[in-house]
Order: C-alpha cells, then structure tokens, then sequence
C-alpha cells in the first residue's frame, strides 16, 4: 500500500487533492471520517495489521453513516507477517473485522484496469449509501504491472452523496428518505447535527430504547439489501455448462480463468464464478452458476475463508485449494484439482 500513498501525494496537489500523512493507521483513518464529516470525498490505504488498527474507527464509520473508502493490500499474517508476500487471508475481516452487525461492502478487483473502475464504483456506493468500502487488493494485483487505456470516469460514475435541503428547524440527521438513506448536512448550512458512535435515534442522541435500537439497526443493515442490484458485481466465464465450477477472486482468479481455459481444452467442462462485489456476497448469483455444477472448487491464498461461504450456499460438493506460504496459485495446480475431481 506503500506505493498508493507514494502515487496520491504526487497526483492528488495536481486535481486540487489534498494528501497527509498522518502518524500511525489509527490517526488516518480518524482524519479520513473527519474530512468526509467536513464534505469532502476521502481515502486511505493500508495493508495487513495497518487495516486491524482501522478496525474501531471502521465501525464508527457504519455507525454514523459517513463515506469513506478504504483500499487494503493483503499481505502475509498474522501479526507482521510476510510484509512482501501475498496472501488473501483478510476476507472475512473486510465483513467482520469490527464488532457488532455492522453494514460494510468489499470489493475484490483482479486486474490493474478494475483496481481504477472499482475504486470509482467505491466512491459511488459509499457516497450514494453513506457506507464503509474497502477495496480488497492482494498483494500481487497490487504490485502488477498491466498495459491499459485509461479513461476519464463518466459523469454518471462521479456520485456525490445526498445534501440536506429545506426547512432547517425540522432537520433530523438521521431521519432517513425511501431509499433508506439520511440526507447528510453540509457544514456551515445552519442544520443542527449531533454525532456519536453511539446507539442512537433519527436526531443523533444516544439511545438505549429497544424500539429505536431496533430501527436503527435495521435500517443500517436493511439498506444494503434495499440497494443489492446496485452493489451486486461478478464474473461468470463459461457457467452455463460447467460440471466444475471455482470460485475465487483477484490473482488466485485470474490462474483459475487460465485453469478453464486448459481443462476445457481437455475436454473438460469447468467454468468460473468471480464476485466482484465480495461483501455483501452475490449469494443468488454464485446458486444459479452453481446450480448445474457437480463439484465447486475454491482455490485462495489462506486457510479457506472464500469457502466458507460458498460451502454454505452451494449444494455441491465443495472442494478448498488453499495456499498460506506467500506463493500465489499456479494454474498449474488449479488444472490438477480440477483433473482430480472431473
């Protein structure tokens, strides 16, 4: 993630950005919260125990509906770890890693050209739903080298969150719209805002009333099922027919796809399901691909975190092709397992 920071704070003074360095994880990810409260669209970055530090300040985030994007390059755990070496060993922490139910999305892009267009589609859910995104990186589609065009971000791409408007006396900051979402107040508009982590109800005071805990919480979590079409993005390569089928993402998919394309040289009908969007997982999606499959295979760099979740989706027999020694996964090895269980 080091490289991110070395590439914002040239480019960003050069779009009017504004690029800190602040002193440790914890401060960054605070002074992101702050400046988003203060309007603007922001970001940090970071990698392994650096995004375990954010955790907290994470959650603070989804609790008081601020935007923020945050891009995490997995690298060997835990603890230090393999700083240099890749690894995907923090899916579940992207959904789980802060405490509580708590409404977070992950994206997983697998290739230089989507790290770009997910970032952008970042900025947009998390200012259209006032939401946490963490961009899920591993560390050698972080460090990839790839020929692309570059091209500007449609204006429909560029998404700027809901102001507040109207009568400011009835202003309440969490009192959301049908679509689930609370207009936010832009800073020096005169409307009241009071903000805590707390549980609290649609003025932002703390609350421990069942009833306005219930709506809350309900709210938080039901808004992104509200926006599911919206958030839902994936891959499928050669499902229709597919008697086997992997589930991956980022560089262990992308030795999958190479995988599929071997075995049904061979005369075996294999295909690939990729969620982009990993967090909240395209569960219907990955059930229709899986549907006429007779085995699920799922390769990825830690002890089987990604198959945890197809196994509980998938009626096929599952099978984990794991990796924990900071080497990514060959194609070579995905065709083997995809031979052994043809």
């Amino acid at each position: 993630s080091s490289e991110i920071a070395e590439g914002m704070s040239r480019e960003l003074p050069r779009v009017g950005g504004v690029f800190i360095q602040m002193e440790d994880e914890i401060a960054s990810m605070g002074a992101v919260i702050g400046a988003s409260m203060g309007g603007a669209k922001a970001m940090t970055a970071t990698s392994g125990p650096g995004f375990s530090l954010k955790q907290e300040h994470i959650g603070y985030a989804a609790m008081t509906e601020v935007p923020c994007v945050i891009a995490n390059v997995m690298r060997g755990g835990p603890s230090t770890g393999m700083p240099t070496r890749p690894a995907q060993g923090d899916i579940m922490q992207a959904r789980w890693g802060t405490h509580g139910d708590h409404p977070v999305i992950a994206l997983a892009p697998a290739s230089v050209a989507e790290v770009y267009s997910e970032t952008i589609r970042a900025f947009a859910l998390s200012e259209r739903l006032r939401v946490p995104v963490i961009v899920l990186i591993d560390e050698v589609i972080g460090h990839l080298v790839e020929s692309i065009e570059l091209a500007p971000a449609a204006p429909e791409q560029i998404v700027t969150r809901k102001w507040a408007e109207g009568d400011k006396a009835s202003y309440l900051p969490y009192r959301a719209d049908e679509d689930m979402i609370p207009p936010m107040a832009r800073p020096g508009d005169g409307y009241r805002v009071h903000t805590t982590g707390l549980t609290h109800d649609e003025n932002g005071f703390p609350t421990q009333n069942p009833e306005r805990v219930n709506a809350i919480m309900t709210r938080l979590l039901g808004k992104l099922d509200h926006h599911a079409e919206l958030i839902e993005s994936f891959e499928c390569f050669e499902c229709d027919d597919a008697d086997i089928l992997i589930t991956t993402i980022g560089i262990s998919a992308r030795a999958a796809r190479a995988a599929v394309k071997l075995a049904r040289k061979k005369g075996i009908k294999a295909g690939l399901f990729r969620p982009i969007t990993l967090w909240p997982f395209p569960e219907e999606a990955l059930r229709k691909a899986a549907s006429g499959a007779r085995h699920v295979i799922v390769p990825e760099m830690n002890a089987g975190q990604l198959g945890l979740e197809v196994e509980r989706i998938c009626e096929a027999p599952v099978s984990m092709l794991t990796r924990m020694d900071g080497v990514a996964i060959s194609p070579a090895q995905v065709l083997r397992r995809i031979e052994e269980v043809a």
